[in-house]
């Protein structure tokens, strides 16, 4: 494979020519973007098709790679959203005046050149290619070999919304989806300002530990539900069900099911027939597989199950004795991702929104809510699970840092 090098270094330069483009250009570009998108779906579509034939047709992840006519309208809703969103770039986040006379300003500005590495979903080369262009970044996308077909069809749209609104094209850049492409990646620190990966647990850890440009994580889930002993079991059922069964592939989606013994035995089996019609599978502890004995997609829970991002129509489920067992369980394995208690005591809920060390932490409400789009945030990069800068949904608000601007007028030291 040739050297990524150029490639990186025309974005580098294209970041200029955005930093200096007009906000109607940016909201032009964005506008032309999501109108493609519907009036050349069958590019796109047909993009899609070859990829989703290279793949085995029982793998549960297709879902993330699969677009189709509603899925491709989504999009463009999304992308029509973040260009009514507000530039947060050049926002004047402080203004003051010294005793010396100096006139201090601090302001928003965007990042520079941001990489994004990740897995088969095509439509994040969509939401950041639009997050970074609104927030005036150029950027990097290194999808994955699962998606090139429909990562390339993408580009070209995103490519032709750029030169029509008079933006330098090399602004968005696709990267080769060669494996070897991500090593001269991980040491652009020259060219590339910070570095987003976004997918499985193993993919954001490998670039973590190699990537000598900062990295921010948007990383994987494993999400809990807890539903404790005064819970409504009629709310409890819906949550539990929303959040294993509505999206599944997604980091969102509950992984373990931790219920109170006191209403274990009611819950479990209520549980039985919604999970029966999607055939979701469930990895009991000794006390749930009791009391889900004559389930049909039962297994016997092993150590490490507990500690699974599983991504499909699986679960974990344990019962615990009390919330503070529920909390231990949650320490033990959650990884800061999404948390959530079914409960009608609010001192209860109260604790469990306190103690849980988590992105997003619930009362009441699925896990599947932690969304930049559903939490009014628009368009989002991942879901941050780390603490430095960004936490949580990684939308456009954070594609910016600050800079301090200092008058003077002859001023020294």
């Amino acid at each position: 494979m040739q050297s990524i090098e150029p490639l990186i270094r025309r974005t580098h330069k294209a970041a200029t020519g955005l930093r200096a483009a007009s906000d109607r250009q940016i909201k032009s570009a964005l506008k032309v973007l999501a109108d493609s998108l519907e009036t050349q779906k069958r590019v796109l579509l047909g993009a899609n098709a070859k990829d989703l034939a290279r793949q085995d047709p029982d793998n549960p992840r297709n879902d993330r790679l699969m677009l189709n006519e509603e899925r491709i309208g989504s999009i463009a809703r999304s992308i029509r959203k973040v260009g009514r969103l507000p530039d947060p770039s050049g926002k004047v986040l402080e203004k003051r005046k010294l005793k010396n006379g100096l006139l201090i300003e601090k302001i928003a500005v965007p990042l520079g050149v941001v990489g994004a590495i990740y897995e088969s979903r095509p439509n994040v080369t969509f939401d950041i290619a639009a997050l970074c262009l609104r927030s005036r970044n150029a950027c990097l996308l290194k999808g994955s070999q699962d998606a090139e077909h429909t990562n390339k069809a993408a580009i070209g749209l995103i490519r032709g919304a750029l030169k029509k609104a008079g933006l330098p094209p090399d602004c968005v850049t696709l990267l080769p989806s060669q494996r070897e492409a991500v090593q001269e990646l991980f040491t652009a620190t020259r060219w590339v300002d910070v570095l987003i990966p976004r997918g499985s647990d193993s993919l954001i850890r490998y670039v973590r530990e190699n990537s000598r440009v900062p990295v921010i994580e948007t990383g994987a889930g494993v999400c809990h539900v807890y539903v404790e002993k005064e819970a409504d079991l009629d709310k409890a059922v819906a949550i539990v069900v929303n959040a294993k069964v509505s999206r599944p592939s997604v980091c969102n989606s509950m992984d373990t099911l931790l219920v109170d013994a006191a209403v274990a035995p009611a819950l479990l089996r209520r549980l039985q027939v919604p999970f029966s019609k999607y055939a979701v599978e469930i990895f009991a502890d000794p006390a749930a597989r009791r009391l889900l004995k004559g389930y049909p997609f039962l297994q016997a829970a092993e150590a490490g199950d507990f500690a699974r991002e599983f991504l499909s129509l699986k679960c974990a489920v344990k019962v615990v004795k009390n919330m503070d067992e529920a909390l231990a369980h949650i320490q033990q394995y959650s990884t800061r991702h999404s948390e959530a208690i079914v409960s009608r005591n609010p001192r209860q809920c109260q604790r469990f929104l306190a103690e849980v060390d988590a992105a997003a932490v619930y009362t009441n409400a699925s896990t599947r809510f932690t969304d930049g789009e559903e939490l009014g945030l628009g368009a989002e990069i991942g879901i941050s699970t780390q603490k430095l800068h960004a936490r949580g949904p990684f939308a456009l608000e954070k594609l910016v840092t600050e800079k301090w601007l200092i008058r003077g007028n002859g001023q020294v030291r």
